[in-house]
């Protein structure tokens, strides 16, 4: 499934944050590949759903993948919010 992290609107950060996002992610991070697309990042995360799954159910499966995976990294990085992000999937 393909995710887009962009910019959260609720919060206010930093005009740089997805440059410093990208510059902690790495191509591949825990099964998730991450490319940088203009204003973005677009993230996939494998199929290993079973097919017995909805959509919707493997979507919000790869969407806490990404999410973990962005957490993971802000965490470990001094002045990077995970709170600052926002994760929905492409369409």
């Amino acid at each position: 499934m393909l995710f887009r992290i962009t910019p959260h609107s609720s919060y206010s950060p930093p005009a740089n944050a997805l440059d410093l996002l990208w510059e902690r992610l790495g191509a591949t991070r825990e099964e998730v590949s991450f490319e940088r697309v203009g204003a973005e990042i677009r993230a996939r995360t494998g199929e290993d759903a079973p097919v017995s799954m909805t959509h919707d159910e493997r979507s919000d499966i790869g969407r806490r993948a990404v999410l973990g995976v962005l957490r993971e990294v802000c965490d470990g990085t001094p002045g990077l919010s995970s709170d600052w992000f926002a994760v929905s999937a492409a369409v």
